[in-house]
């Protein structure tokens, strides 16, 4: 009988070993000594949740930008602890989660444990505004490590609010877990959205709420939208649905008045929309959406040919009518876009997101792209705003030079200190196939070549469907300017070696150095169309 018992503690004891590190490195073994980025250490007790939160200890050191972070804080005394107190935490994420080896989490600063009762209390964390609502989100499957960072850089000028990002490295119970980014979520608070609590009738009734389209996965309250999803000849498909979650306040927070209220607001909005009556007939002005916000936000999902736009974590919210009665979009979750999906033509650049529907019905998908954006864009009042925003865009912070900089700005910052070497020790992922990758890079250097060429095609299609001339586009390898990729480039930029020489066309492989790789990596290019 003894013996049974033993066994039977032994079995629990393992499985609540592996329970505790789900999702743990495949290499434990990686050391970190020092660090550009802010050291995050996670001292976890328990096994690690997802729909509840559970106490944790954080400790986060950062010295400041361009100043090294030494792990070993009792050999270097002195340094900077950003924070250090307990914290609510719980896995987040949906496919991020499921298919990940490497586990984003959700996290909310405590003034004491959980089983002492603690409440959330507001920091502020690497430079960014006091809240209690974080995230780490964990690339994985974004090889790069920056796809998420670049969209909201690219949003940024333009929508009322984007979340903010740093990255940092995470060690979890003494193992390193490699480079995460330590996020703002799209949450309301002073430097959030700025979004009051609703009220129970009136104008205060009418705000502020935060909702979602989201799949009904059966795990979160949902409600059906009163129209199905379209085809690309304009068509409904009624045996397919679109649903909202609630996001801002939480469901279970909601008065039924004010879930009435929001639900009334949306099935407006989209009564109008399937009518094309949403425009004030004498102004013609939206009187249900803010259409430069939604506007900003299809350019977000189409530069990255976003697979889960629209469909997926596609969040809008709505002030009190005083202030705006208009909804407005946010930006979240791109680590599956620029070319970084194989699935229902993610990888392409010639085609436009927000058309999948066919692609989308034909598959099988219950997950589709509401009717919404259809209809906006077969109005040419907003098509012709939309070509006027590209031009915009393309003006000043998306000319392939700025885009191009700010790549290898966050290459930069991921690379000088050793982070992406050591993540990479951690996660072995060069040359292997990881969910949902198009193109399985080599290095780290192919994978910013690979994501540098599929931008720069994908915005010279957009220019050529907005109607942009596209004078500024940089093409990578187009080295003797003919605005073609040749054989006579590679002649021209051996030529340009042999001088030592240099332009930003010709640094191929995008590692800041013109030499003998490029030529390689031209060839590649040239043979790949």
């Amino acid at each position: 009988m003894k013996r049974v018992i033993l066994i039977a503690v032994l079995v629990a004891g393992t499985l609540q070993t592996l329970a505790q590190v789900v999702g743990a490195p495949t290499n434990k073994y990686v050391r970190l000594t020092s660090t550009n980025l802010p050291i995050v250490w996670l001292t976890v007790d328990g096994t690690m949740q997802q729909d509840e939160r559970i106490t944790a200890r954080m400790k986060i050191l950062h010295n400041g930008d361009g100043i090294t972070n030494y792990a070993d804080t009792v050999a270097h005394l002195g340094q900077h602890i950003e924070y250090d107190g307990y914290v609510g935490i719980r896995y987040r994420g949906k496919s991020s989660y499921t298919y990940s080896s490497k586990k984003p989490y959700s996290f909310r600063p405590l003034n004491r444990p959980l089983e002492e009762g603690g409440s959330w209390v507001k920091v502020s964390l690497l430079g960014m505004g006091k809240d209690n609502n974080w995230a780490l989100l964990g690339p994985y499957a974004d090889k790069s490590m920056l796809r998420d960072l670049l969209a909201f850089e690219i949003s940024r000028p333009w929508m009322e609010y984007t979340p903010q990002g740093r990255y940092c490295e995470v060690i979890y119970n003494g193992i390193y877990y490699g480079v995460y980014i330590l996020s703002e979520v799209v949450s309301k608070g002073r430097y959030r959205l700025h979004l009051d609590d609703p009220g129970e009738e009136g104008d205060e009734l009418s705000g502020g709420y935060l909702m979602e389209v989201e799949r009904d996965d059966g795990k979160q309250p949902v409600f059906m939208s009163n129209y199905c999803p379209v085809l690309n000849d304009g068509s409904f498909i009624p045996s397919r649905h679109i649903y909202f979650c609630y996001r801002i306040p939480d469901y279970e927070d909601l008065t039924e008045a004010q879930t009435e209220y929001i639900q009334d607001r949306i099935n407006q909005m989209e009564t109008a929309l399937s009518r094309n009556q949403y425009r004030d007939p004498e102004n013609g002005e939206c009187i249900y959406i803010d259409e430069m916000s939604f506007i900003d936000y299809q350019l977000a999902m189409e530069i990255g040919h976003n697979v889960d736009g629209y469909r997926l974590s596609g969040k809008f919210f709505k002030r009190r009518d005083s202030q705006d009665p208009r909804f407005k979009c946010v930006v979240w979750d791109m680590n599956l876009a620029y070319g970084n999906a194989d699935y229902h033509d993610g990888w392409r650049t010639d085609t436009w997101i927000y058309q999948m529907n066919d692609l989308l019905n034909a598959s099988g998908s219950t997950n589709m792209v509401p009717f919404w954006w259809y209809m906006l864009n077969n109005d040419p009042t907003y098509t012709a705003q939309l070509r006027a925003r590209w031009a915009q865009y393309r003006s000043s912070n998306l000319t392939m030079e700025r885009l191009n900089h700010t790549i290898d700005s966050l290459v930069t910052v991921l690379t000088v200190g050793g982070a992406e070497r050591r993540n990479s020790m951690a996660y072995p992922r060069w040359g292997t196939y990881v969910w949902p990758n198009y193109y399985i890079a080599a290095n780290y250097a192919d994978e910013i070549a690979y994501l540098k060429r599929w931008l720069r095609h994908r915005i010279k299609w957009m220019d050529e469907q907005l109607g942009f001339d596209g004078t500024d586009v940089l093409v990578i390898g187009d080295v003797n300017d003919d605005d073609e990729l040749t054989i006579a480039d590679v002649g021209a930029l051996i030529d340009m070696i042999l001088n030592d020489a240099s332009s930003r066309s010709a640094d191929v492989n995008g590692d800041g150095e013109v030499n003998i790789a490029d030529v390689a990596a031209l060839i590649d290019l040239i043979l790949q169309g």
